[in-house]
């Protein structure tokens, strides 16, 4: 067996606790960078962005299902932050916002069905759509590309899907 001198030994122990150490791949790129309703508004006037909204509420199980896969998604996580101001909100807990001259509850009056739901608003914060129910990462992402890059005023959404998000979004990431 050979003798390691003190200096290997030094070596060998750096290198093990390095390992152990965890990486600190970007913790933030992640992670959905999420912001107050009110916030998200200050920020559209000064820099307009689409928003999304994440109606939720404690005992909504899908809703939880949602954070755990859908905002944890890569792909979802990188687009959402790009091109959107991402919002959670409780309409049981959290207070109104108005929105201009709009109250963000009294907008969505009548158009929430249940929980989850998610709002998109322009840039303007005029409401575009609510799409209810869960939504799995790959789907989640093509509603947010349909609306981010407003392939919405170009096409219906089933022939984004079945067209254009394979061609300009797969693509992509191959």
């Amino acid at each position: 067996m050979k003798k390691i001198g003190i200096a290997g030994l030094v070596a060998i122990m750096l290198v093990s606790l390095m390992a152990l150490k965890p990486k600190s791949s970007n913790v933030e790129e992640t992670k959905i960078k999420w912001v107050s309703l009110s916030e998200a508004y200050k920020l559209s006037q000064k820099q307009p962005r689409k928003v999304f909204i994440d109606l939720y509420t404690d005992w909504c199980g899908w809703c939880k299902v949602m954070d755990k896969n859908t905002f944890k998604n890569a792909e979802v996580v990188d687009f959402a932050n790009k091109k959107f101001y991402a919002v959670k909100y409780n309409p049981e807990k959290d207070a109104d916002v108005m929105l201009g001259k709009v109250s963000f509850k009294s907008m969505m009056n009548g158009k929430v069905s249940g929980y989850p739901t998610t709002v998109i608003l322009d840039e303007k914060m005029n409401l575009i759509q609510p799409v209810s129910g869960y939504l799995e990462p790959r789907l989640f992402h093509q509603v947010l590309a349909y609306f981010g890059d407003d392939n919405h005023t170009k096409e219906p959404f089933k022939q984004f899907q079945e067209k254009t998000y394979s061609n300009k979004y797969i693509a992509k990431k191959n």
